[in-house]
């Protein structure tokens, strides 16, 4: 018998695929859902449903955009010398709320993890080094995330920047070993920021 109406069931199913969005909180979001507004129901299914038209990747540092260049790479007042290298855009987004960093980014799209399958020549490592290739960079910061993948892509990052001569830094040992940047909160991830040291 069923308890529910599929698509109910269905929606369940589909906002517990989510990271972070177990059984019952799926449960919760779905009837909450069900309960709002048509028209508040309406705003959110048109807003997932534009998302991947909407969005894409930067073509120079491939964090979210919503055209070829993304607000930061766009800015003119951002300071192009300086580039944080994180893993993913949702790291660009914790750093951004710190308020503290004004240089650009590049986003790996990941971290180097033989375990998953999933080697340098599959992250933005090459375009990096082109970046830093085509001349005005001066200091890269190592800021992927503190656990062993993270550390382990850093250093392969570092040892492909070696030959340009760029400055490298990595962000300082604020952030507890283990942690998610996007988890960190904005003083700790501030002073990471500002204690960045030689990598």
């Amino acid at each position: 018998m069923r308890i529910v109406p599929r698509s109910v069931e269905t929606l369940i199913e589909e906002l517990g695929k989510l990271p972070g969005i177990g059984p019952r909180t799926a449960e919760r979001l779905a009837f909450h859902i069900l309960k709002s507004e048509p028209t508040r129901a309406a705003a959110l299914g048109s807003a997932v449903d534009g998302l991947h038209a909407g969005v894409r990747s930067c073509r120079i540092c491939y964090n979210f955009a919503e055209s070829d260049e993304c607000d930061v790479c766009a800015s003119p007042t951002r300071q192009k010398e300086v580039i944080a290298v994180v893993e993913e855009p949702f790291d660009v987004v914790a750093i951004e709320k710190t308020g503290l960093f004004q240089g650009q980014y590049h986003v790996l799209g990941g971290v180097i993890s033989p375990m998953d399958g999933i080697t340098p020549d599959q992250l933005q490592i090459e375009s990096l080094t082109n970046r830093v290739k085509s001349g005005g960079v001066e200091e890269i910061i190592l800021a992927t995330n503190p656990s062993l993948e993270g550390e382990s892509t850093a250093m392969y990052v570092r040892t492909e920047l070696e030959p340009t001569g760029v400055k490298v830094t990595r962000l300082a040992r604020g952030l507890p070993v283990g942690a998610d940047l996007e988890y960190a909160d904005q003083i700790t991830l501030g002073r990471a920021l500002q204690g960045r040291q030689t990598f």
